[in-house]
């Protein structure tokens, strides 16, 4: 189908470019929530938040939005996203990988903190990846069998879009967030659901809405995530990548992450890499990380910040 598009003069003044602010985006956000944010006591810090945030990132010709103003640990975020991607919930498989994100919401403490008394230490509960392949399954603990229990969201999006008379369907969705079993999750899903949508017949986006956002440790991860996860699907359905529309409710940064952010902001961005998936398989679970290559990410130094459990 032919791009519509009408000639009208009063409407030229809504022709876009097609630029993007790419990185900047984020930098401005930093600012304007150190300038224009309030303060607020969170559950598990003090931070200056700012709500209703909007950022859109090109994906086309192979680019991913892998932050350059400080160094991404991107093979953790990809190996973390693959993890989900398999449906599984158990924080040692995360360990053996060296991925240590979700160590300190496993411990048995904090497990128990959430009245998850029965949980062995490091299973998650019913969090995202198990959302998105068994969604609403009765849980049973991270090291149960799952097939074929629940709403495959993910197997669902991948047969719409590889569907030529479905994918331009506006309900390709895939939800982690499940009333009826958050009190069994670690925690709740913060990146809650994400949309996909095809343009000019082949290009692919993904709109996700994120509730809460840690501006400076988690936000960095999630566009990579997501605009990984963009790529992933693109290649596996034989579309092409097209955006990524990062759609953010509570944006915050923590007080003592206040001084890197000033520092981060202080930095000059550099072009974004670029990544090349280099196989195909029957199965989206049969990806690993050698299927994929990061070109040309220059970046800056890492800068240290803590996590907020």
């Amino acid at each position: 189908m032919e791009s519509y598009k009408l000639s009208h003069p009063c409407l030229q003044k809504y022709v876009s470019g097609g630029e993007y602010l790419g990185e900047q985006q984020y930098l401005d956000l930093i600012g304007n929530i150190l300038m224009n944010g309030s303060m607020k006591l969170g559950r598990n810090g003090n931070t200056i938040s700012k709500f209703g945030n909007t950022m859109r990132f090109s994906l086309q010709n192979g680019e991913i939005p892998i932050l350059t103003t400080k160094k991404v640990a991107w093979k953790t975020c990809l190996k973390e996203l693959l993890w989900f991607i398999s449906g599984n919930t158990n924080n040692e498989v995360l360990r053996t990988e060296n991925v240590h994100i979700w160590d300190g919401n496993s411990t048995r403490e904090f497990l128990d903190s959430r009245g998850l008394t029965e949980n062995k230490e490091g299973d998650l509960g019913p969090v995202y990846g198990f959302q998105w392949r068994h969604f609403n399954a009765e849980y049973k603990g991270c090291d149960e069998n799952y097939d074929s229990c629940g709403i495959d969201q993910l197997a669902n999006v991948i047969s719409l879009l590889k569907n030529k008379e479905t994918r331009n369907s506006r309900r390709i969705i895939m939800s982690a967030w499940n009333p009826c079993q958050l009190d069994q999750m670690a925690l709740p899903p913060c990146h809650v659901i994400c949309q996909f949508n095809i343009t000019d017949d082949d290009k692919l986006s993904c709109l996700l809405f994120q509730r809460s956002g840690d501006v400076g440790l988690g936000v960095p991860f999630n566009i990579a995530s997501y605009s990984l996860l963009t790529h992933i699907i693109a290649k596996h359905c034989g579309l092409v990548p097209f955006e990524f529309v990062y759609v953010l409710g509570d944006a915050h940064i923590y007080d003592n992450h206040i001084n890197a952010m000033v520092e981060q902001v202080g930095r000059e961005p550099y072009a974004f890499p670029t990544l090349n998936i280099t196989n195909i398989h029957e199965n989206i679970e049969d990806y690993t990380i050698t299927d994929f290559e990061l070109l040309e990410y220059k970046h800056h130094a890492p800068i240290k910040m803590d996590m907020s459990a």
